[in-house]
């Protein structure tokens, strides 16, 4: 396996604080693993055998309710460290992961877990910031489950994913990975019927536009008005 360069992890936050030292220290003990696209990276309540750092691509993260419904929980970008399952208390996955487009990924085995983070305290603080940051989230998608009208639920939704992965494009920000209106809908609780009602509307307005899997938003500042409950 050839070796990853300590730059390409040097400014991700996990890593923020560590010495050069301490993060070839940690490269020894990670392998770089390809996900080809529609790959799955871990299925929900599998043993976790592993923890990961997103280098490249996009994974989608998803769990099955006890009736059998599909729920999108997040997406994760590069950058992100994701599956730490022993850093919530976990032996097992908590949702499902899938390569949305191919994706690489760095692995370490669980069991070196708890050494690593008596070792390097900081990556213990890091995982926390990230994990908390998550609860606050996920927080916010269930006050706006439980309070909004979907239109807002849609609306905050298409901003989260701008504003992590998106890419400035001439006519607007484009959510810069393939995402469908069915994830739109897991995503916001509703139906993909009423996903396509509403963004066929925000399409004739000029708010948003769509095709091939990819979102463009061509208006941030009017769909951020919509998301607080303003008229745009």
């Amino acid at each position: 396996m050839a070796s990853v360069d300590r730059t390409v992890i040097a400014d991700l936050p996990l890593f923020a604080g560590l010495a050069p030292e301490q993060l070839d220290e940690l490269l020894r003990e990670a392998q770089s693993v390809r996900y080809p696209k529609g790959t799955t990276v871990f299925q929900q309540d599998a043993e976790a055998h592993s923890f990961f750092v997103l280098l490249h691509g996009h994974l989608r993260v998803y769990k099955l309710t006890p009736d059998g419904q599909q729920v999108v929980v997040r997406f994760v970008s590069a950058g992100e460290v994701f599956g730490v399952a022993m850093a919530i208390g976990r032996t097992t996955y908590p949702a499902t992961a899938v390569a949305v487009v191919d994706s690489i990924a760095l692995v370490w085995p669980s069991v070196a877990w708890p050494r690593l983070i008596a070792k390097h305290p900081t990556l213990a603080v890091n995982t926390l910031q990230t994990v908390g940051s998550r609860l606050q989230d996920a927080h916010a998608r269930v006050v706006e489950m439980s309070t909004e009208q979907v239109e807002r639920r849609i609306a905050h939704a298409l901003l989260r994913l701008a504003q992590q992965s998106g890419r400035k494009v001439e006519a607007g920000v484009q959510i810069d990975f393939p995402i469908s209106r069915q994830d739109v809908a897991e995503m916001t609780g509703t139906t993909l019927h009423t996903v396509s009602r509403v963004l066929s509307a925000w399409e004739d307005r000029g708010f948003v536009a769509s095709g091939r899997q990819k979102i463009t938003i061509l208006e941030p500042h009017r769909l951020f008005v919509l998301a607080e409950g303003g008229l745009p």
